[in-house]
């Protein structure tokens, strides 16, 4: 009976709290370490998702990107000739139809916005299969001609990872949330080999805030999977130009102009995929698992048409940025890629189309280029610093995050030179874009289901108030090698009956409950035992955490009062109780009631120093 109680084994939550106690994972050094692991894991998911694509492509294609092929025939089955692109589609539907009606209806579509659905209305929780569903429908989907990005499907694997690790963890909701950033940075990080990018895009896109704290733990991921990507894959740009300069301050002029089509073409893009699944939705009277094998029968033949739009279709992005097409040729691809992006999505696939918008605008950019080029051959530069700018617009004006299309493509590239027509055209695109739709090519799809993800919300006091406001002095203690026999009498002082117990150095060893000594005393164990063998470890809390977090770890022991500890240490600085968070609750309520200004998030209130001196608990 003394064991069981010395390890706060409790039933299982009891034993998990402790055992993540003494792990530290509730801790600062903790919420580093679970971002490291999230890094670690997106980056060998990305060079496993990536690895998969390919074989999957060469298994139905006979090459490992037959985007850029050309019209040629499948190795693996020369007879069918180029008319085994018709059939590739609807084998890849069959596959991947029924898995993802079975297992994971989330896994079908792009992804990104399921994760921002998980962060803003879930608390961050992603169900254990998606990962594994996502990743084979999506390498299905490209690999048999789906036009559709890897980026997409990678985020959400790399998120739905920072999920169950935090989960497993029992981190607290907002750590939850920043652990699904973290395998989302590091998706895009270890995809594009762009660590930047990938940071500004979880921050930008899926938390959609530039919180100190979020920032430093979401590089450390981002950083972690581009590491390890690069081990795969080596350091280069993902993109071999030649270089590219500013010619003329006049070329300013024509690069806002390309901004502003930029953004146009990223509203129409979103129109046309969405106008497509409607259309879809409409038509198909079938069962689910069944409808991309028979709209593949539409993708194949449209992939009989145009070759170049079969997976992702990077090489032919290449090709159109280094000049090697022809203006009618690149806006021939501009719109076959729309259509085969759109069709994709709508009879079923499951990817991305944040390569897709990249695609597009490298196409639109390189006919503005050659236009322009041609028009005015002394004042501007190749056509292939255009392309790089309109995959920048038409992707700002289809997601409209500016920071990250902007780093996006200095990282894809390297270019620095065209850094100054690349913000300028993009932040014009955003701005189109924001005129002519309220919504996103992620957020659309939230909205058509009922959910506003960009909605004023009530912020909850218990989640903006910190333990640091609320904490009280710490109780009496006990040494780690005092007799038990001191500790009824410190109980019988307490109204929270809880006494902590420390070591010879003052450090936190654990807490003795009322209901510990009481199973103690019942079991007739020996009289001589010490206050640290019935010690049970606890959750641990800092003082930046909240009021929430102190709740939920207060309702996981029967404990009273816990102890808090400093933020980012290991300092005991104070303790913490029902009547201490009730209290600090209702004092910030009649603050706020009496100020005329709306609930504030944490980094809106003033320090503590500068609220009232109102002390902690009640005397």
């Amino acid at each position: 009976m003394r064991e069981r109680a010395a390890r706060g084994a409790r039933g299982p939550r009891g034993a998990t709290i402790t055992a993540r106690a003494r792990l530290g994972l509730s801790g600062t050094r903790g919420l580093v370490a679970l971002a490291l692991l999230v890094g670690v894991g997106a980056g060998l998911g990305a060079i496993a998702f990536r690895e998969l694509i390919q074989g999957l492509t060469e298994l139905f294609s006979g090459y490992r990107d037959y985007s850029a092929a050309g019209r040629v025939a499948n190795p693996h089955v020369p007879g069918l000739g180029i008319w085994f692109v018709v059939l590739a589609p609807v084998m890849g539907g069959l596959l991947y139809g029924p898995l993802v009606a079975r297992f994971a209806p989330e896994a079908r579509g792009h992804g990104v916005p399921e994760v921002m659905l998980a962060v803003a209305e879930h608390g961050g929780r992603m169900r254990a299969q998606v990962p594994v569903i996502k990743a084979l429908a999506s390498a299905l989907t490209i690999g048999s001609g789906g036009s559709v990005g890897r980026e997409g499907p990678i985020v959400q694997i790399g998120s739905a990872l920072g999920s169950l690790i935090g989960q497993a963890a029992r981190v607290p909701e907002r750590r939850l949330k920043l652990l699904v950033a973290c395998g989302a940075a590091g998706g895009i990080s270890a995809t594009f080999n762009a660590p930047i990018a990938g940071v500004f895009f979880a921050l930008e896109v899926i938390l959609r805030d530039f919180e100190t704290d979020s920032f430093g733990v979401v590089v450390l991921s981002s950083v972690t999977a581009a590491a390890i990507a690069r081990g795969a894959f080596g350091s280069a740009s993902f993109l071999h130009l030649p270089g590219f300069t500013l010619t003329s301050p006049v070329e300013l002029v024509l690069y806002a102009a390309l901004g502003l089509l930029g953004g146009a073409v990223g509203i129409v893009f979103i129109r046309v995929l969405y106008g497509s699944e409607d259309l879809a939705d409409r038509l198909w009277r079938g069962p689910a698992w069944a409808r991309p094998a028979v709209g593949g029968i539409l993708l194949g033949l449209l992939l009989l048409a145009v070759p170049e739009m079969y997976g992702v279709g990077y090489p032919v992005l290449s090709l159109a940025v280094s000049g090697h097409y022809a203006i009618a040729f690149v806006l021939l691809l501009l719109v076959a890629k729309i259509a085969a992006t759109s069709l994709t999505i709508s009879i079923g696939g499951s990817g991305g189309v944040f390569a897709p918008s990249l695609f597009m605008g490298a196409m639109l950019g390189s006919a503005f280029g050659q236009v322009a080029h041609q028009l005015l051959p002394g004042v501007t530069a190749p056509a292939g610093a255009y392309a790089l700018v309109g995959m920048g617009a038409v992707f700002a004006g289809s997601a409209r995050a500016p920071i990250t299309a902007v780093l996006i493509i200095f990282e894809l590239t390297g270019e620095y030179s065209i850094i100054l027509p690349l913000m300028l055209a993009i932040v014009l695109a955003a701005g189109i874009s924001g005129r002519l739709s309220s919504d996103t090519i992620y957020t659309l799809k939230l909205r058509r289901r009922g959910i506003q993800i960009d909605r004023p919300r009530v912020v909850s006091v218990m989640r903006t108030v910190t333990l640091e406001d609320a904490i009280e002095p710490m109780p009496e203690t006990l040494a780690a090698d005092a007799p038990l026999s001191a500790a009824p009498a410190r109980l019988t002082d307490r109204p929270d009956q809880s006494v902590p117990v420390l070591d010879a150095l003052g450090r936190l060893v654990g807490v003795i409950t009322a209901g510990d000594l009481e199973q103690h005393m019942m079991a007739d164990d020996p009289p001589g035992a010490d206050a640290g063998s019935l010690a049970r470890g606890v959750h641990e809390l800092h003082a930046d955490d909240t009021l929430e977090d102190a709740v939920h770890a207060l309702g996981a022991t029967d404990a009273t009062g816990l102890p808090v500890l400093t933020a980012g240490g290991r300092e005991i600085a104070g303790w913490i109780t029902h009547r201490s968070i009730l209290y600090a609750y209702h004092r910030e309520r009649r603050r706020l009631a009496s100020a005329p200004t709306p609930t504030p998030t944490p980094a809106d209130r003033p320090p503590a120093r500068e609220r009232d001196a109102t002390p902690a608990v009640a005397p």
